[in-house]
């Protein structure tokens, strides 16, 4: 097998499509702890230089989403203190931690995914679906660092014939519309320049084609069958009311029957997959360079 960033660009944005959909469904705290745990695990795997900032910035908002809770709704019956002439309960702080972390680890997923699923593969999967969106998207990706650098000119060359005042809110304002306006008309040219290319070189007129790097191999459709069992299993459990919570008035956590661990044996094994990728990668890798 290979590491998750390897695989075909479907079968990973199905992975992430089943865990986080099973993340975003649930508020058992189990699950919700699995899923937070590993998809922290996995972001400092993929990325451990760069994610110290991203860890400071999701743990501020957690303890804020776990604190606004409480304040705010006053719900159960397990009175800690009276603020305000507000009761604090323990069922709203317990809900408020549940919830943060269900969000917290979400965003989690959700950035690991924005460094292995690249445009390149974004187009890849939308291509197969719908190559007009892939189109939009397409063009829409690549006119950003294009406007982006024409503001810079325009602006650097309003700067150059001295049309900016140093500490002037009014000139900057004015400076500011005076650009938009420019690259609006830019932008309009733009488009009729390449909407022309485009029916130039006959875009539109038959049955469209595409070339791609990526190819679906074996081993992406082992993956696709492992997350599909892996998630559809503890899916069709918990629609059937199986590890289902209640917060209020009382809380209540599900009984440890049958159903409920293999829902916690499934969801762990599908969350802990691309951190098996992973290792298993890495562990080939090691063992081929030995070999040298």
């Amino acid at each position: 097998m290979r590491a998750l960033s390897e695989c075909n660009p479907i079968a990973a944005a199905l992975f992430f499509l089943a865990v986080t959909l099973i993340t975003m469904f649930t508020m058992n705290p189990v699950i919700l702890g699995i899923s937070f745990v590993c998809a922290v695990v996995f972001f400092c795997l993929i990325s451990p230089k760069k994610g110290f900032k991203q860890h400071l910035l999701f743990l501020g908002l957690g303890l804020i989403l776990a604190l606004i809770n409480p304040l705010v709704y006053h719900n159960g019956v397990t009175v800690l203190f009276v603020l305000n002439d507000n009761p604090v309960t323990l069922e709203a702080l317990i809900y408020g931690i549940v919830a943060s972390v269900k969000i917290i680890g979400t965003l989690y997923w959700f950035r690991s995914f924005s460094l292995i699923m690249t445009e390149d593969k974004l187009l890849y999967c939308l291509g197969s679906l719908s190559p007009k969106t892939a189109q939009v998207l397409s063009m829409a990706l690549r006119y950003v660092p294009m406007f982006r650098d024409q503001i810079k000119k325009v602006h650097l060359a309003q700067k150059g014939i001295g049309l900016y005042k140093e500490d002037n809110m009014i000139d900057d304002v004015r400076g500011g519309l005076r650009v938009f306006s420019i690259i609006v008309t830019w932008a309009l040219e733009n488009g009729i320049i390449t909407a022309d290319s485009m029916a130039a070189r006959g875009y539109g007129t038959g049955r469209r084609t595409y070339f791609s790097l990526f190819r679906f191999t074996k081993y992406d459709g082992l993956l696709v069958l492992i997350t599909l069992v892996l998630s559809l299993v503890p899916a069709v459990l918990m629609i059937l009311h199986h590890a289902e919570v209640v917060y209020y008035p009382v809380l209540q956590l599900p009984e440890n029957t049958t159903g409920t661990l293999f829902i916690y044996i499934c969801f762990t094994l599908l969350a802990l997959l691309p951190e098996m990728l992973y290792l298993e990668d890495r562990i080939s890798w090691k063992y081929y360079l030995s070999k040298m």
